[in-house]
């Protein structure tokens, strides 16, 4: 298991919206990136990881733990996250972190501006639905949901929020406008509808979650689905394969 330090090195990524997000912790350094997600998000993950380890001059097998954003989020993101973390995680023995994607855009809404100690995620599920879940900021810096996080019609959301008014934070805000813009207008709600789970919000998260000492076999390592899909396509499962086989041969040549 890994050892807690005071300057962590840490590496964090997050593949469950149209963007994937990785972020690089060397102590109080944070090296992030973000590149296009969607179908072609595997091939370019390891490459991006790559890359931004040798910026940070430092090898697979010299990290602390490796963090993953489990969800929820797209179904196949979801699966690529698990499967890359898991993979370079068994190649090198290092411990896994799973980091709640919606208290990333918490913390993203946080960062951007006078989000408050307690913040709405409403992140578009598609479908005319959104992934929501209400979150406290602790003491330590990390969030705390005062619920599950689960899966809300619209009409069904916006009597939620109104029970226990907060500011709103993700991209359902603009998907969802005809419902919670007038919601958040009545009641006075600051709204944050570029909150993302980006590399700056996944550093805090996964320093936290350290500190913690948060840690998870890899083995036992399973994403957030809240939408359940019983089937995957050919091209999906091909995808996660892929990107499972990769992380894995990845780690096998990781430079102590």
């Amino acid at each position: 298991m890994s050892a807690i330090r005071s300057t962590p090195r840490l590496l964090a990524l997050d593949t469950a919206t149209d963007t994937v997000h990785l972020a690089l912790v060397l102590g109080a350094d944070v090296r992030v990136r973000a590149l296009p997600g969607g179908a072609q998000s595997s091939a370019a993950l390891l490459p991006a990881i790559r890359d931004l380890l040798a910026e940070g001059g430092l090898a697979l097998r010299a990290l602390d733990a490796i963090a993953f954003g489990h969800g929820p989020g797209a179904f196949t993101g979801l699966r690529t996250a698990c499967a890359v973390a898991q993979g370079l995680a068994v190649g090198t023995e290092r411990p896994l972190l799973a980091l709640d994607t919606l208290a990333a855009l918490a913390e993203s809404a946080r960062q951007q501006g006078e989000a408050g100690d307690a913040v709405w995620s409403v992140l578009d599920a598609r479908m005319g639905e959104v992934y929501a879940a209400r979150w406290c900021r602790a003491a330590d810096g990390g969030w705390t949901a005062d619920g599950p996080v689960a899966l809300y019609r619209p009409a069904a959301l916006a009597e939620a929020i109104a029970h226990a008014p907060a500011a709103l934070a993700g991209n359902a805000v603009t998907v969802q406008a005809e419902v919670l813009g007038p919601l958040a207008a009545r009641l006075g709600l600051a709204t944050w509808p570029a909150a993302v789970p980006d590399g700056a919000a996944l550093a805090v998260l996964a320093r936290v979650a350290q500190g913690q000492g948060a840690w998870i076999d890899p083995a036992l390592a399973l994403p957030l689905y809240v939408r359940d899909k019983v089937a995957q396509t050919t091209a999906e499962r091909e995808t996660l394969r892929s990107a499972a086989a990769a992380a894995a041969a990845a780690s096998a040549t990781a430079v102590a």
